[in-house]
């Protein structure tokens, strides 16, 4: 659980060159491309659909970290799974039915993971801890890029840290939303080892800014 991932979000790339931004990323050391799916229900943005992963897939070798942020995400996972997906995250507040969606994503034979708003306490998720790869903590309220980190969210990281040592539990500890060569500090201090950054990576020179990323978690 001490390998840190740098997971690009896609949400502030070029939404018309996904091929050359997906070569930048992998040019970069990036590891994962994390995919923010939105349904404009679960969350009021919309961004794309399976459909778009499936595009995308051929031209990266990337793991394809899908977020769904949908509406009963039980209903489109066998979809994102055929698009390529390697590991999809979904929320605990997105269905009632959160166990039976995390066994039909290891089912279909990609890791699961489970989300949690900054409003959702991790007592939610406890009951589902040995059924997931990953518990992403989202540092933002989620639906659109761009916004400040809430400082506050680290402590559930903290908690989930706490927990996954105590269970003897193996989970990684995804962090998303304001992240950058600061706050990325203050998420490994947590216990966060996966890190999701968006507007800090494409704001300027992809290799630049990852590298900058990287670097902050070894100063």
């Amino acid at each position: 659980m001490t390998q840190f991932k740098i997971a690009p979000s896609i949400l502030s790339a070029d939404y018309a060159n996904f091929e050359s931004e997906l070569k930048r990323l992998e040019a970069a050391g990036a590891d994962y491309a994390h995919i923010d799916v939105m349904d404009g229900h679960f969350v009021p943005n919309i961004t794309f659909g399976a459909g778009v992963v499936a595009s995308m897939r051929p031209h990266s070798k990337l793991v394809f970290d899908c977020h769904l942020m949908v509406t009963n995400p039980e209903k489109h996972i066998e979809e994102f799974v055929r698009a390529g997906a390697d590991i999809i995250t979904i929320h605990v507040e997105a269905t009632p039915h959160i166990h039976g969606a995390l066994q039909q994503i290891r089912a279909a034979g990609v890791k699961a993971g489970v989300v949690i708003n900054p409003g959702t306490p991790v007592q939610a998720i406890k009951h589902v801890l040995g059924l997931v790869d990953q518990v992403l903590v989202m540092t933002v309220n989620p639906g659109f890029g761009g916004q400040a980190f809430l400082p506050e969210t680290l402590v559930k990281v903290s908690e989930l840290a706490s927990l996954r040592e105590q269970e003897h539990l193996q989970f990684d500890i995804e962090v998303d939303g304001g992240i950058d060569n600061q706050t990325i500090k203050k998420a490994k201090a947590a216990g966060a080892n996966v890190f999701v950054a968006g507007s800090y990576v494409f704001k300027g020179d992809v290799d630049h800014q990852v590298q900058t990323l990287r670097e902050a978690l070894h100063d």
